[in-house]
């Protein structure tokens, strides 16, 4: 992997994470040594990030990155296609939640940057692993997005209306 794609899926981690994560843990994520976390932490702070180091690990002081919260509804069929379809088009899919109407919000971290993250997640859920969350409210659930600029969630909001993804407000 090169630098520039280890460093902007660094940054996609560190900005979808509540908790710090440690340089070891991000270097297992990513496939390389703590010592070139350590290296592209500091290059990533050097460009503008105000990523703290503290003793349980890296944590981004503010995002970066824009967000928006979408409500989607599809079949376990197009799940692949949905979340590709916000990847393409530049997005981060932080997470998935639900609102159950006797248990409240029910949310799972997702963090999806690439189509081999998506490919991985959804050939887990094909392999009966478990089910999608969104199959306990009838297909309906949230994504919370991420993206560089509002410009490109707007055109990832636009697609998502186009496929027929975005439930319509009431």
């Amino acid at each position: 992997m090169k630098a520039q794609e280890r460093r902007k899926q660094l940054t996609a981690i560190l900005s979808t994470s509540k908790e710090p994560v440690s340089g070891s843990c991000l270097g297992e994520k990513l496939n390389c040594s703590r010592q070139i976390i350590v290296s592209d932490i500091a290059m990533l702070k050097a460009s503008g990030l105000d990523i703290l180091a503290t003793n349980r690990g890296y944590i981004i002081n503010k995002s970066p990155l824009s967000e928006r919260v979408f409500k989607v509804r599809h079949t376990s069929e197009q799940t692949e296609d949905e979340l590709t379809l916000i990847v393409k088009h530049g997005g981060i899919v932080a997470d998935v939640y639900v609102w159950h109407k006797v248990y409240g919000k029910i949310k799972a971290e997702l963090n999806l940057f690439s189509i081999s993250g998506i490919k991985k997640y959804t050939g887990e859920i094909k392999s009966g692993k478990s089910t999608e969350l969104m199959h306990i409210t009838s297909g309906y659930h949230y994504h919370t997005v991420r993206a560089d600029s509002e410009e490109v969630l707007d055109k990832i909001e636009e697609e998502l209306k186009k496929d027929g993804y975005i439930v319509p407000e009431i």
